[in-house]
């Protein structure tokens, strides 16, 4: 059995799926996800309040409001500085996680922060403006109207993280392997892809 330790990382555009594709990858590989649980590790070990954060995630989620707004806020709502040693913490816990084993991290300035690590693969999941309203409105279970402002708004809060910790656009090719349109495949069609290539990469 091959004991290769390797790491993907995902960085992705709203509603492009990148995220139930992470999931699916790392059913099919066999390896631990991390993504919005690495902001709430790090806050914690600050001991930093998160309970304003759950709360409006909470309240987002009942009478049918919209879930995903805390994708705008990508550390939270905390002060600047208590951001960045946020930023910082995470970090940590991002290269302790590659250090301890085989996983799949989404987001986070992952590929940033591991850019440097010899088995990574670092990917980015894109696709269409229109495919992406679409899987919005019909996997994500958004109205039209709130589907277009949320690719357009989650994105922007996304590029503005990226730029200020890892000094770069969030799909800059420099910091990735693999760039790919999801709409091509689907999500588990993308899956399949991402994993053979995964398969090749770490030669599992």
């Amino acid at each position: 059995m091959n004991k290769t330790k390797y790491v993907i990382t995902i960085q992705r555009q709203f509603g492009s799926m990148g995220r139930p594709i992470a999931r699916r990858m790392s059913e099919k590989l066999g390896i631990e996800y991390y993504d919005r649980d690495l902001v709430d590790q790090a806050a914690q070990k600050l001991n930093l309040p998160v309970s304003s954060v759950e709360e409006k995630e909470e309240t987002g989620e009942k009478k049918g409001k919209n879930p995903f707004w805390k994708m705008l806020v990508p550390l939270g709502s905390e002060s600047p500085d208590e951001q960045d040693r946020i930023f910082e913490t995470q970090k940590n816990i991002i290269q302790f996680l590659a250090e301890k084993e085989s996983c799949i991290i989404v987001g986070r300035c992952s590929d940033f922060v591991l850019q440097d690590m010899e088995n990574a693969m670092h990917i980015y999941i894109y696709a269409p403006f229109e495919a992406r309203v679409r899987n919005s409105v019909e996997q994500l279970g958004l109205s039209e109207d709130e589907a277009r402002k949320m690719c357009v708004q989650v994105d922007q809060a996304r590029n503005s993280y990226e730029m200020r910790y890892a000094g770069c656009a969030l799909d800059d090719k420099r910091l990735k392997n693999i760039l790919i349109d999801s709409s091509l495949f689907g999500v588990e069609g993308t899956a399949d892809f991402l994993v053979d290539a995964a398969k090749r990469r770490f030669r599992l």
